[in-house]
């Protein structure tokens, strides 16, 4: 499969991780899941539940992607995982604003 995909797991203290791979989503949260890397930040937090990926045609732009959702807030993972895209700019202007 070209490309990559982005995801985002559920982690059981409630944080989420947001990740990248060029494996199927699915081989890839399993790794996850069985805790193959005692250091990974998901080893700690599991279980584990997939709650959204994307497929790019492109690596960079699964790259620019993830890097992007991983700057994100709470707020706005959220929003992007519901479809609420036109919450997006919002919630980006409320992070911005200095009180």
């Amino acid at each position: 499969m070209p490309g990559a995909s982005v995801y985002i797991i559920l982690c059981a203290d409630g944080s989420y991780y947001t990740g990248l791979t060029r494996e199927e989503v699915s081989t890839r949260f399993s790794q996850h899941v069985n805790g193959i890397d005692p250091k990974a930040y998901t080893f700690s937090r599991r279980p584990l539940k997939l709650i959204w990926n994307s497929h790019f045609d492109r690596i960079d732009e699964a790259i620019a992607t993830e890097r992007r959702i991983k700057g994100w807030s709470r707020a706005k993972k959220e929003a992007m995982m519901r479809g609420d895209f036109d919450l997006l700019p919002e919630l980006a202007a409320r992070r911005n604003k200095k009180f």
